[in-house]
Formats: C-alpha cells, sequence, structure tokens
C-alpha cells in the first residue's frame, strides 16, 4: 500500500457521502490497522445541495487531515466532478456515476463509469444504497 491513500467522495446532499466516508476510515482504522481521519463538508441544504467526504488513510501519523491530491475521487453528480476532479492525481482513480456524470474528463487513464444509483434504484428499490454501493465499487477496484 502507498504510504498515504486520499480519497474525496463527492456528490449531492442526501447521497450519503459523509456516511460513506465514515465507514471507509473506520474500516481502515479498526480492521485494516492503518490510521485514518475522515473530513466532511456539505452545504446548508438538508438535500441537494453539494456534499464532500475526504478520507486520508495512512500506516503512519497523520499530520494533516485533508486531502492533498486525490488518489481516489468518487463523483456522483456532474458538478461533483467537474469541482473535483482538478485535485486528482495523475495516477489517480476516478469513479463516476455514468447516468448522472455525463461529461467525463479524460484527466486519467483510470476512469471507471458505473450507473451506480440506477443500480441501487433497480436492485434495492430506493437510492438510498448508492453510498455502499459506491464503497463496494472503491474496494473492489483497489
Amino acid at each position: 500500500m502507498k504510504e498515504r491513500i486520499e480519497m474525496c467522495l463527492s456528490g449531492s446532499g442526501g447521497q450519503g457521502l459523509i456516511l460513506a466516508g465514515i465507514i471507509l476510515a473506520e474500516a481502515a482504522g479498526i480492521y485494516g490497522g492503518k490510521e485514518a481521519v475522515q473530513t466532511q463538508s456539505y452545504g446548508p441544504e438538508a438535500r441537494g445541495g453539494a456534499s464532500r467526504s475526504e478520507v486520508v488513510i495512512s500506516n503512519d501519523t497523520i499530520d494533516y487531515p485533508k486531502v492533498i491530491k486525490s488518489d481516489i475521487l468518487l463523483a456522483l453528480t456532474q458538478n461533483a466532478c467537474d469541482k473535483y476532479v482538478k485535485n486528482l492525481n495523475k495516477d489517480g482513480i476516478l469513479v463516476a456515476d455514468s447516468t448522472l456524470v455525463t461529461e467525463v474528463p479524460t484527466i486519467s487513464n483510470k476512469i471507471y463509469l458505473f450507473p451506480i444509483a440506477e443500480t441501487a434504484q433497480k436492485k434495492f428499490g430506493t437510492k438510498l444504497v448508492t453510498n455502499i454501493i459506491s464503497l463496494g465499487i472503491i474496494v473492489g477496484l483497489t
């Protein structure tokens, strides 16, 4: 594993990105024996506004808890992709919802498109599990 892994989970409020970040950080810390920190940012809207969860995982003590350059970017909306893709490492992984992110920049050769929210709705009858499906994709790719 790289010394420090930085992830940005981005989309809109109500997609469960904060919870996804917490789950990811706790799993890395408790079950992976790593140092992990999760930070979050969201708009004043309860649902629909911008939402971002950042997760930093390291083998050593984390001196700075924010993402400097994302190794992994999850973009569940076009706005989130447009806003955060510029902060993706040149060798970083971009995971985007193919039904909501229609203009995908070619900033990385590791771009993965999945109909995440659509799959959640079809398989489980609700988009509320979009965050958990996203985590499964990220874990599967890494």
